[in-house]
């Protein structure tokens, strides 16, 4: 890396509640050409505490994300916010010469987003968005065997966000004003975005939707974050979604926070081609013929089984942090495009749109 790279990084941080205390704030604190210089919450005593455990002396506290954007000695922005601001604070961030992690989804509206990726392309500042799950090893691998073309044309495809009770009760997860939805925009966008970077494929024809309130609206105490408030379970407990691609593959989407099922499993997909299969439902497997024979494998991804060496690999919130920062450093295309994040956007959208109205939306 050239003496770009080895510059520190100003890192500001806004909004400071679990998703940047979980994922953003420990992973960017490993990397030592990265110093996080100023924190914002619209709580102040969260802002605070966070510049306590993660900021250096004279670390600044903001309440007001303006403020934040002011100084111009930061070079990177993380934002975790609901998904209703995620599109103005992206969009001044980047006209204020800040290059821009999101957290997903990109936003909660498709005109959100669109203004998202005109500021980033209009200032030229980088932008991505927080779908760590590419990180994981078995993404990464899958992604591999999807590149060098193994499974040949992948036509058919599933994109798994699945729970059978796991309700997020806390923050602002149930407000529909706030977030734009339920599972299919918190869960289901990590499935739709892990499905469509192994297809490579961002051109949709056509999707029609459902959405259901049937478990949301009961006082349930069988939840793994304990008992909701049916009063205010604004959003759907399930949606699914299924896709027409422009070259004719389909996707079936499935998303749940409450459903009464035993196959589970989220930020999963199973991938169809002309030449193999791959699913991530036992861990990572490959399928396919050779020798007149039909042949399935599981892939091994863990490191370990020497003496002296636990194994210890990098999380994929640290991957994630990581090749951000060393774009931004060296100048090149995160790992999440924009362009790409929009796409998964404005499939939700539809999703939700086709569920509300009870047609099929087409896309030009």
């Amino acid at each position: 890396m050239g003496a770009q790279a080895e510059q520190t990084l100003k890192v500001g941080i806004i909004g400071c509640g679990g998703i940047a205390l979980g994922k953003h704030m420990p992973s960017l604190a490993k990397l030592s050409q990265v110093a996080m210089t100023a924190f914002c919450d619209a709580d102040a005593e969260r802002a605070q505490a966070a510049a306590k455990q993660y900021g250096g002396a004279g670390a600044a506290v903001h309440s007001d994300y303006r403020e934040l954007l002011q100084d111009r000695s930061i070079d990177v922005v993380h934002i975790c916010t609901p998904n209703d601001s995620h599109a103005d604070i992206t969009v001044a961030a980047l006209e204020a010469g800040k290059h821009v992690m999101c957290e997903k989804p990109m936003a909660k509206t498709v005109e959100g987003a669109r203004r998202m990726l005109e500021a980033a392309r209009r200032t030229g500042k980088k932008l991505t968005i927080g779908y760590n799950n590419r990180f994981r090893p078995d993404s990464v691998y899958l992604r591999q065997v999807c590149a060098r073309g193994d499974l040949g044309d992948i036509y058919f495809a599933k994109a798994h966000a699945v729970r059978r009770r796991a309700v997020p009760t806390w923050g602002v997860f149930l407000d529909e004003e706030k977030q734009g939805g339920g599972p299919l925009i918190d869960i289901g966008t990590h499935a739709l975005d892990l499905t469509l970077w192994m297809m490579d494929n961002y051109e949709p024809k056509l999707v029609v939707g459902a959405a259901y309130h049937k478990l949301g609206g009961r006082s349930n105490s069988a939840n793994a974050w304990g008992p909701w408030d049916p009063a205010k379970f604004k959003v759907e407990d399930s949606a699914f979604g299924f896709i027409v691609m422009k070259n004719g593959a389909t996707i079936v989407l499935e998303s749940s926070w409450a459903l009464n099922t035993l196959q589970t499993g989220e930020a999963r997909c199973t991938l169809c081609g002309t030449e193999g299969g791959a699913d991530m439902q036992e861990g990572l497997r490959i399928n396919g013929e050779a020798f007149g024979k039909l042949y399935a494998t599981s892939v091994q991804l863990e490191r370990g089984g020497v003496d002296f060496y636990d194994g210890a690999a990098e999380s994929s919130a640290d991957r994630e942090a990581r090749e951000w920062i060393e774009a931004v450093q060296n100048g090149a295309d995160p790992v999440v495009k924009p362009e790409q994040a929009l796409v998964v956007t404005e499939i939700l959208a539809a999703v939700y749109e086709s569920a509300r109205t009870g047609e099929a939306v087409h896309f030009n």
